[in-house]
């Protein structure tokens, strides 16, 4: 079952001007993991600040792995350019809708 992940970014403001890089070398490591199909980055219109990542995953496992490889050996450096956590969100497709 695909799995569509959403992960809300809240940048600080002094990082604003690294945001974009840092963001881009997280999600070239995303996008390489096995599972990964793909990530869009969307961006407030109203608040440039707050960004939400749309990622693609070939099922919960996938994903599953994902998240534990960041917690250990794939930790990234995204926690410096942030103002709070971000907050994860799992979805799959809804049937007979």
């Amino acid at each position: 079952m695909t799995v569509t992940a959403t992960l809300e970014l809240a940048i600080r403001p002094e990082s604003a001007e690294v945001a974009t890089a840092v963001i881009h070398e997280v999600l070239e490591a995303t996008r390489a993991f096995p599972g990964n199909q793909g990530v869009e980055v969307l961006v407030d219109t109203e608040n440039p600040l707050r960004i939400v990542l749309l990622e693609r995953w070939e099922s919960l496992e996938a994903d599953a792995a994902y998240r534990a490889w960041r917690a250990g050996d794939g930790t990234s450096n995204l926690g410096s350019i942030l103002s709070g956590p971000p907050v994860l969100g799992l979805f799959t497709t809804a049937s007979g809708v």
